[in-house]
């Protein structure tokens, strides 16, 4: 791992550990370098503006300092493709336009070196994106998803039966290449995994969900996880 992309990860990681901060050890182990070659790390970061703090002694280390701001933004080239490759590769991804706009953000904000690295890195990677469904569609998913409110949807089965259905939005699931709205089905009075790409029309309705849960669902597909995990 190079240096830049070293620091970026480095205020990461003390950005995650909280008040509990790090031991300059536990840092080195995690980096594979020297404790002395933390500390100089660490050393720049504070220069930089980073709001470290640090606590001697036993049980002590380092961390970011509540409240505290980091500088800018900064991605190696290969971190900059590799948010690139992710979002293309998965634009059938539930909030996929939304993501694509944030990492222009980012992007916007790299210096124009590395932005130029960047995109000749990027030139090199090529990904065979599925096809979208519906724009109105995914939108109305998502907002249903994200203010937990009822989606009245039109649904074609796999024998061909065409149901309109109300749909109390749970997950989104992503398992054998295909994207799933799981949800409390009012027709069928149960938990019911709808392809998305099968949804010919969706519409968020006024009602608000009754509060069924994640837990309700049960375990993901052995081909699945939630995308916070790690």
């Amino acid at each position: 791992m190079k240096r830049t992309e070293r620091l970026v990860a480095l205020s990461e990681m003390l950005r995650r550990s909280g008040s509990r901060g790090c031991s300059a050890e536990k840092l080195a182990g995690e980096f594979g370098v020297s404790v002395r070659t933390v500390k100089r790390d660490l050393d720049a970061l504070e220069n930089s503006g980073a709001p470290i703090w640090s606590r001697p002694g036993p049980g002590g280390g380092y961390g970011l300092a509540s409240g505290g701001t980091l500088p800018p933004v900064t991605l190696s080239p290969s971190q900059a493709v590799a948010l690139m490759a992710a979002v293309s590769a998965a634009s059938d991804a539930p909030y996929a336009d939304l993501a694509a706009a944030g990492v222009r953000k980012i992007l916007d904000v790299l210096d124009p070196r590395t932005r130029a690295r960047a995109d000749e890195l990027a030139s090199r990677v090529w990904v065979n994106a599925p096809p979208a469904s519906s724009r109105a569609v995914r939108s109305a998913l998502e907002e249903a998803m994200a203010d937990q409110r009822v989606v009245r949807i039109r649904y074609t089965a796999k024998d061909g039966a065409v149901t309109t259905r109300d749909v109390e939005p749970i997950l989104f699931a992503s398992t054998s290449g295909r994207w799933f709205l799981v949800g409390w089905c009012r027709l069928r009075n149960g938990i019911r995994w709808f392809t998305v790409s099968s949804i010919e029309r969706a519409s968020v309705t006024a009602m608000e969900s009754t509060g069924h849960t994640v837990e309700e669902v049960g375990e993901p597909p052995a081909n699945a996880r939630p995308v916070h995990g790690g």
